[in-house]
């Protein structure tokens, strides 16, 4: 029971202080291994290379080796809920701040202003991108920019334009 409450505790810090993915993976070195109480070294580098290797979240693969490790299926399960728990209950908490906001006078206004600035910003880096290093755009971007401004100047239905564009990347690149 002991080892289970370790279990759960590490994973649930770990969560909570990092944002997953590989920072989760140099904080859980530090709760796993330098304390000592959890895994050698050895074991894991080895659990740092399966979870690297499977499809997947790390940090999750990582929660599950572990806890498998120290104490089995319940184990496994219990670093899964402590691995899982604090995204899950932020994101709880996050939709339901836009729930209630989402009617707001002041929400609407900030996300009618916001928009101009997104739409900007997805240009900009669509030019970056089909720039390339090159100093003069070629023909496929320019016929793939009139496309995508005549969606939406149309108001085509989205999965026609994902049909259209995965036609058109066939052909044209």
């Amino acid at each position: 029971m002991e080892m289970l409450l370790l279990l759960f505790w590490t994973f649930l810090k770990v969560n909570l202080l990092s944002t997953s993915g590989p920072a989760s993976v140099g904080l859980l070195y530090t709760e796993a291994v330098s304390t000592g109480k959890l895994l050698t070294e050895s074991q894991y580098v080895e659990a740092v290379g399966f979870s690297t290797l499977l499809p997947g979240s790390d940090a999750l693969q990582l929660a599950m080796y572990v806890g498998y490790t120290k104490a089995g299926i319940p184990g496994g399960l219990v670093s899964i809920l402590g691995a899982v728990l604090p995204p899950t209950v932020l994101m709880f908490i996050v939709i339901s701040l836009l729930h209630r906001i989402r009617k707001e006078a002041w929400m609407a206004s900030f996300i009618e202003g916001i928009t101009p600035a997104v739409a900007v910003l997805m240009l900009f880096v669509a030019w970056k991108i089909f720039m390339g290093g090159n100093e003069s755009l070629p023909w496929q971007s320019i016929a793939i920019g009139s496309a995508s401004l005549a969606a939406l100047v149309f108001d085509l239905p989205a999965p026609l334009v994902i049909l259209a564009a995965g036609i058109a990347g066939v052909y044209l690149f």
